[in-house]
């Protein structure tokens, strides 16, 4: 997926399902769950279990879907990421041997920054997005809506306290889409396999965020 493409899409969905999975049948079950309410991007965590499995078998059953992965910490696991065909990788911080090696591939890379520092040196290096982490360390919406005027034309996403009922605000603030995690995936929830009542949050999202239509496993 190229750049341009991925900034197209992320524009139009604007959020991303963020998939931390123990056990390759639960981060199944819970990308199934929000996919089948319209969320399209969705992120598997290399930390996640048989992650690159996951990840190709998501690939093939949710079609409609971009599925990628994050959490990469080091050069080889981005190597790793890319042999698997993940088709956007997120890692918590910056490293520009990272980002140069997806950029040489034409995948999205989106490292995690916190400062100015930081989010003008991965967008310096071939950054596709830049994610804003831990976004509640330092103020929330306010702190994105305060990076626009030097730093407005770098596409932001922001994680790490994002929830269903301030996900519109970030947008709003400037983010270009946000991360969620365990707001679409309680843990009460993934351990009960209540893969109703993530589906549900799942359609609330949208519904807020006023993006997506509904994906079936068999729609190929």
């Amino acid at each position: 997926m190229s750049n341009q493409v991925w900034l197209s899409q992320l524009k139009e969905h604007k959020a991303i399902a963020v998939i931390r999975a123990p056990e390759i049948s639960l981060g199944y079950q819970m990308a199934l769950a929000v996919a089948s309410e319209g969320v399209k991007f969705i992120e598997i965590t290399w930390n996640s279990h048989r992650a690159a499995e996951l990840i190709g078998q998501l690939q093939a059953e949710l079609p409609k879907c971009t599925i990628g992965t994050g959490t990469l910490l080091n050069l080889k696991h981005m190597q790793e990421a890319i042999a698997a065909g993940a088709q956007f990788l997120f890692t918590p911080h910056v490293d520009l041997a990272m980002i140069q090696a997806a950029v040489a591939v034409d995948v999205p890379v989106i490292p995690g920054a916190l400062s100015p520092t930081e989010i003008v040196t991965a967008w310096a290096h071939g950054a596709s997005c830049v994610k804003v982490f831990p976004v509640e360390a330092l103020g929330g919406v306010q702190y994105i809506k305060s990076l626009q005027g030097p730093l407005g034309h770098i596409p932001l996403i922001p994680t790490g306290g994002i929830t269903l009922e301030n996900a519109k605000d970030f947008l709003q603030a400037g983010a270009i889409a946000v991360g969620l995690s365990s707001q679409l995936f309680p843990k009460k929830y993934v351990e009960s396999r209540n893969w109703q009542a993530i589906a549900q949050l799942a359609k609330n999202l949208v519904q807020t965020m006023g993006t997506g239509d509904k994906v079936d496993k068999e729609d190929k």
